[in-house]
């Protein structure tokens, strides 16, 4: 399929991802159906959309007439069929667990055009062990973006052995169309280029953190100086969600069996206590007002009394 041919995208999950992707797509100017089974998750993402575009236009960046646009530009429906029945290209941005995306894919393949090509927002999960739920593995790839998408533009798109040159041309394409640079990983690898640099970070932080070597503040803090960065990583995995850092941990540890790969004990209990980060108000800090975010936190200087 053609770039060109692409006229309207499904995108399927409106939680963290699925609104940003829908919205990136919006804006660029293409009609998209946002699917979700959750009204109560549907409607949060109306709203957080509205208020994304709210806030760019009040900082000058974009008119209300384009506000206006990009908004008409977004179905939201609970009905999978509708939103994907006449889709061109599909982004699926479900939770991240193999079975649940195997059960989707499968439901996609049969209400979607035969043309159309599937790809999966997964963080972990090879697209080889969701293309066999279809019978059009060769438009089944990985289309990887970052949180939050419109900050940081990448995307990364990788194929099976399956995988037509043609989806992933077009994918990469449809990656530069909507404002992102894209990044072709060459063969199958866990992880992507992106996730695995990242995943290698997360996964010394934590084992620092759960050893007891360091606090989580220290290592944010010789991390956004050491690099230097704006965030550190546990304020990363705050963002994402420890539950899905944790079932990105899970998943590595399926595929590799090696025991340096099981998700530290600091993390399951976390999740476990229900501590998933800035959605239930407290992951490693406290929100929504989290101490990095006191003025002098960085450099550890002394809190002012009043």
């Amino acid at each position: 399929m053609a770039i060109d041919e692409i006229k309207r995208i499904c995108v399927v999950g409106a939680g963290t991802m699925g609104h940003q992707i829908a919205l990136q797509c919006a804006t660029h100017n293409y009609d998209v159906d946002l699917v979700e089974t959750s009204e109560e998750v549907l409607g949060n993402a109306r709203e957080k959309i509205r208020e994304i575009l709210e806030e760019r236009v009040n900082r000058g960046e974009i008119s209300s007439d384009s506000m206006e646009k990009a908004l008409s530009k977004i179905s939201y429906t609970t009905d999978l069929e509708k939103a994907a029945g006449d889709a061109d290209f599909v982004i699926e941005a479900v939770y991240e667990d193999v079975e649940v995306k195997r059960q989707v894919f499968s439901q996609l393949d049969r209400v979607c055009p035969s043309h159309t090509i599937l790809a999966t927002n997964s963080s972990s999960i090879r697209c080889s062990l969701i293309a066999d739920a279809t019978k059009r593995p060769e438009k089944v790839l990985n289309m990887h973006f970052l949180n939050p998408v419109w900050v940081r533009p990448l995307v990364e798109v990788m194929g099976s052995s399956s995988t037509s040159e043609e989806s992933i041309e077009t994918t990469v394409q449809l990656g530069q169309r909507i404002g992102l640079t894209p990044v072709t990983v060459k063969g199958e690898v866990t992880g992507y280029v992106y996730n695995r640099l990242w995943r290698a970070i997360k996964k010394t932080s934590l084992y620092l953190v759960d050893k007891g070597y360091a606090s989580f503040e220290d290592v944010d803090r010789a991390f956004m100086i050491g690099i230097p960065a704006p965030f550190g990583p546990f304020m990363g995995m705050d963002t994402v969600g420890l539950d899905v850092i944790l079932a990105i941990e899970e998943q590595w540890y399926r595929e590799s069996g090696d025991e340096s790969d099981k998700p530290p004990k600091i993390l399951v209990e976390k999740v476990k206590k229900g501590e998933l980060g800035v959605k239930t108000g407290k992951g490693f800090y406290q929100y929504p007002n989290p101490s990095f975010k006191r003025p002098g936190w960085l450099k550890r200087e002394p809190q002012k009394t009043p």
